[in-house]
Formats: structure tokens, sequence, C-alpha cells
């Protein structure tokens, strides 16, 4: 049985809008499992979902993980990168840095707002440093304000979507193709998770990520209809979760 590949519906929305191949290895870099932000070691509150029983096979996994990109994390997110992605377009700092507070202000519990912010910190300064800066544009301007550690303006923390956001940006990816991807990206990390944790095998998640498909393309065209005054949650079991894992006795992930 044939592998879904990642990315692979978001390569054909890349190409469509012209955009650039140095635009398009960016976006698989930046999203890549490999990019070094350690993803693989946060669970979302899955870990503990296991440990109680909620999530238990590949139909559980999906309809929680469903429930996420229509209710919770998974919207809130893709609006936060798609308004970080506009702010940073126009040049626009001060809306950058009240955004970056507002991702971290949305997290629920210790533990998510941990996920958040060490991925997201580990992203923009792995990007800040690894990328050599383009063409000069108010895109690039904003990022090196807000990364420079000799600026009045750096910021320490940054939560993930934001982080994305700023970064595509700045590097000339779609914003379109970035939110799409990035919501792939969250489903396979927590996928990934679950093959672990349930465990799954690595088919029947792949599974579980070829059913999801349709729903993560869907909240990516939902999102950009969407603005900050859309933001909500109605996930208290998965946001309870996250909570109770901080006292789980035996844990391997770090959320």
């Amino acid at each position: 049985m044939a592998m879904v590949k990642p990315m692979a519906t978001i390569i054909p929305i890349l190409m469509t809008e012209h955009a650039s191949q140095s635009a398009l290895i960016k976006l698989l870099a930046f999203l890549s499992p490999a990019f070094p932000i350690g993803g693989f070691s946060y669970s979302h509150g899955l870990e503990k979902l296991v440990e109680d029983g909620t999530v238990h096979d590949p139909q559980s996994l999906q309809d929680w993980i469903e429930g996420i990109l229509n209710y919770g994390a998974g919207r809130n997110d893709g609006i936060l990168l798609k308004e970080s992605f506009n702010a940073t377009s126009a040049g626009d700092v001060g809306a950058v840095k009240e955004l970056i507070e507002l991702g971290l202000a949305l997290q629920p519990s210790r533990e998510r707002h941990l996920e958040a912010s060490a991925q997201g910190t580990a992203f923009i300064q792995t990007v800040a440093a690894a990328w050599a800066p383009g063409e000069e544009t108010p895109a690039l301007d904003i990022l090196a304000q807000l990364t420079d550690e000799a600026s009045d303006t750096c910021v320490k923390s940054w939560p993930l979507p934001v982080a994305i956001g700023t970064a595509s940006a700045c590097h000339g990816i779609s914003r379109h193709a970035v939110l799409a991807a990035s919501l792939q990206a969250f489903v396979s990390n927590l996928i990934s998770a679950a093959i672990r944790l349930v465990p799954l095998g690595q088919t029947d998640g792949q599974k579980v990520l070829a059913r999801l498909e349709p729903v993560i393309l869907k909240t990516a065209a939902t999102i950009e209809t969407l603005s900050l005054d859309d933001l909500g949650s109605a996930t208290f079991l998965t946001d309870i979760a996250s909570m109770d894992h901080e006292t789980q006795y035996t844990r391997l992930f770090r959320s």
C-alpha cells in the first residue's frame, strides 16, 4: 500500500500560484519533522487521553484531531498564523508583537504554553540563523528587529504559529500554502505521537492522515475568512487533559 506523502496536496497549491522553487524548498524545510524545534516531544494532551481510554484506536484518534482542527488549537493557530503573515507583510512590527503576546496568552495550561513557546522560539531562531535574508523588504526588517538580541525590540519567546507566519512572509512563501501546510504538519505530529502511544501501526497512522486531508483543506479555507474576532476554543477535554498531564505518573512526552 502506498504511503501518503506529507505535503502531497500542498505542492500543487504552490505551483499554481507560481511560487518560486526557493519558496517551496523553504516551506518543506520549515515544516519538516527534521526541523529542530523538538516537535516529537509534545503530544498536546494526547498522552493523558490515551491513558484514560478516550483515544484508543484509529477512529477515536481521527475524531479527536478533527475536533481540534474545527474547534481548538488548529483553528486558533491558523488564525494567528494568517494574521501574523499579514502584519509582517505590511511591515507592522507593533501588530506582530501584539500577536506574539496574544498567542502566548491563549494557551490553556502551563504545558501547552511550553509546547507553543519552546517550539516557536526555536523555530524563529533557527530561521533567523540559518537562512540569509534576500532582498530587503519591510517583512525582513521586522524579522531583524524582533530577533536581533542587541535590539530593544527583540522578542525572547514566540508562539509557534506567529513564528511560522512571520518567517513565511519574510521568505516569500505563499500564505495560502503555509496555512494548509502548517495544519498538515500539526496533524502529522499528533499522529506520530499516537503511533507511539496508542499504539498504532504506521499504515493505520497514514490512513488517519489521508482521511483528514479534506478536513485540513476545509479548515485552511475557512480560516482565510476569519479574523482575530473569531478566536475561541471549545476543546475542553483536551485542555483539561493537558492540565492533568502535568502530574501524570508515567510520561513520554512534555505535554
